[in-house]
């Protein structure tokens, strides 16, 4: 056995001490298949250096990283960084929508039943018809009220609905501004004499 592994350590150099006729360069030993030889050929200095280079910048990458925690290569914080910055951003256009908003002249009466009777023809006549008379809903025309009519009451019937009459909420889909004028509408609907109107429902309520 001591006499075939001295052989074979022999053979091994022979092979790697073999030259390559064309290049001059040596063979590398045990790396040989289908006749291929493998020539012991070495990196092009130029390469070498580049991956020299190469494990520098990583090496001075992980140490920014987790040694100094440099806020230009965390990405954690570049990432709250640019958040923060799109949320200041989008403070400043709230302030200066709710500036707008504040210093904007207040609308005239008829104005606010105007954008009211918009919301009426888009959300409520279906079901109280075209004029207020009633039709799936009540009649908001003559003064009789099922859940009440004052402001309040039609408030609270926009914003948490009547399910089990139908009427479903109105609170996501319409801002405050819009409930206001679409319950100024309705209540200046009272006294009208629309066509074919719905029979009375609810209690009556007379205004004082």
């Amino acid at each position: 056995m001591h006499t075939n592994d001295e052989d074979q350590l022999n053979k091994q150099k022979e092979v790697h001490q073999e030259v390559d006729d064309a290049t001059q360069i040596k063979y590398f030993g045990g790396h040989e298949y289908d006749g291929i030889k493998e020539l012991d050929n070495p990196l092009p200095p130029w390469l070498k250096y580049l991956f020299y280079v190469t494990i520098v910048i990583s090496f001075s990458y992980l140490i920014l990283l987790f040694v100094f925690e440099d806020e230009d290569i965390v990405q954690k914080k570049e990432y709250r960084k640019e958040m923060m910055a799109a949320k200041a951003k989008t403070d400043v256009a709230v302030s200066e929508e709710a500036t707008k908003t504040a210093t904007a002249a207040p609308l005239t009466e008829e104005q606010i039943l105007a954008a009211g009777k918009v919301i009426f023809d888009k959300t409520c006549l279906v079901c109280h018809g075209k004029f207020g008379e009633g039709l799936v809903g009540p009649n908001f025309t003559d003064e009789y009220w099922i859940h009440g009519g004052k402001p309040e009451d039609l408030l609270k019937v926009i914003n948490e609905g009547v399910i089990e009459k139908g009427m479903i909420s109105y609170k996501s889909q319409l801002n405050k501004t819009q409930i206001n004028n679409v319950i100024a509408y309705i209540l200046s609907l009272q006294g009208t004499n629309p066509p074919n109107p719905k029979a009375p429902q609810g209690e009556k309520i007379v205004k004082n």
